[in-house]
């Protein structure tokens, strides 16, 4: 009886040492942090999603990026897959017990978990809702995504989440959702990274000061893009001007790119 235990008890502690001792947040993934903050990201705005620009177009929701000493809003951006079948697990906030760490998204075959965030527009902590891929084509879920009226693969399927929670983070007075058992099996399958349209779009909010939270009393000047380097749009789904000498990033191909897997 007393190996019997003492076998429980090791058990007990492998399948627990990758959480946090607080029961409600989920920190087993540290090995995956690439960015470290010291202060707690900003409340998630709310913004109108731009409409859809064609076939074959995902949404990325925008998201709070840390950079030299505060944090600035990467626009939620409409973007193509670097293959056809891939869906897009939004990057999200965790706490550690002292920093904020930051982990990627990255592109799969199947919605993994980003911390609980409810970012929006079909990706309301859990899975995702905005579409599906069928028959090499991608399926626009009206119900969710702004795909407008030329779009012909299209149907609609309501997503009720109750009311929206604007906490941008994993942790203690943000999000409390630990991974459920479909999230954590994805972490086994092959991903794949951000396209360089992805990472350009990334880096032309970090250079443009009108997209930083403190020195703009957490307004950014502008929520939304069309594409990477396309139109952008303010909160209420106006298109604004670009920035004076630049701040876009690369102009959309229009096509599958060949994004490497990992």
């Amino acid at each position: 009886m007393k190996k019997l235990l003492m076998l429980f008890s090791v058990c007990m502690l492998a399948v627990t040492s990758g959480f946090s001792q607080d029961d409600q947040y989920y920190n087993g993934d540290e090995a995956t942090v690439t960015i470290k903050a010291d202060v707690a990201p900003p409340a998630l705005p709310d913004y109108v999603q731009p409409p859809c620009p064609g076939d074959g177009y995902l949404w990325n929701p925008g998201y709070w990026a840390w950079g030299t000493g505060e944090y600035y809003w990467v626009p939620g951006v409409w973007v193509m897959p670097p293959a056809v079948g891939l869906l897009w697990t939004p990057g999200y906030w965790g706490f550690y017990g002292g920093y904020y760490g930051w982990h990627h998204g990255y592109w799969g075959d199947h919605i993994g978990y980003y911390g609980g965030v409810n970012y929006g527009f079909g990706y309301f902590g859990n899975g995702f809702y905005g579409g599906r891929w069928e028959g090499g084509h991608f399926r626009y879920n009206a119900a969710v995504w702004h795909v407008g009226g030329g779009m012909h693969n299209v149907y609609r399927e309501d997503a009720h989440f109750g009311e929206r929670n604007h906490a941008s983070f994993n942790g203690p007075n943000g999000v409390h959702y630990r991974p459920e058992a479909h999230e954590i099996s994805t972490i086994h399958e092959n991903h794949t990274d951000r396209t360089r349209e992805q990472v350009t779009h990334h880096e032309a909010a970090g250079n443009d000061r009108g997209q930083f939270h403190n020195a703009n009393n957490g307004r950014p000047a502008y929520h939304s893009m069309s594409t990477p380097g396309g139109q952008r749009y303010n909160a209420g789904g106006h298109a604004v001007s670009a920035p004076h000498g630049g701040g876009g990033g690369g102009h959309s191909s229009g096509g599958h790119g060949g994004g490497g897997r990992r």
